[in-house]
């Protein structure tokens, strides 16, 4: 799957975050920012939006994703100097816990801002990747 708009402009606006404030701020401050940011695109999105999580057909909790884009992407943010396995995995199993088709995982702590596209393997039929300099896609 190639950039789609919608993906392509979340990117843009981090981009755009990151190239103003770089590195250092906590997590708060960017989603902040990018909130600001995409709220200038007039894609519809909601912070810090409570999802419930089911276990089979039982409510076992809820958390909160950072950001849901036009009720079809989550995004999860991070600022931490590199991100690892642990913040993958949790981000992929936000976009399965939640039912979308995929989320963006954005690192705003590194010298170069990082994203990671995340597909929901239940959800997608086809392997997919998207690569920037500083990412790599997964595909789970």
């Amino acid at each position: 799957m190639e950039k789609d708009l919608l993906t392509y402009t979340i990117i843009g606006c981090a981009m755009k975050v990151h190239t103003t404030l770089g590195n250092g701020f906590q997590e708060v401050i960017y989603q902040r920012c990018l909130q600001i940011e995409l709220e200038k695109t007039n894609l519809k999105s909601a912070r810090e939006v409570e999802q419930t999580i089911y276990y089979e057909d039982a409510v076992v909790g809820a958390r909160r994703a950072d950001f849901v884009v036009e009720e079809k992407l989550v995004v999860e943010l991070k600022a931490v100097i590199n991100l690892e396995d642990v913040h993958l995995a949790q981000a992929k199993n936000y976009v399965v816990a939640y039912n979308f088709k995929q989320g963006l995982l954005i690192n705003f702590g590194s010298t170069s801002l990082q994203y990671k596209l995340i597909f929901n393997q239940k959800l997608n039929n086809s392997v997919s990747f998207l690569n920037s300099a500083n990412s790599d896609s997964d595909n789970d």
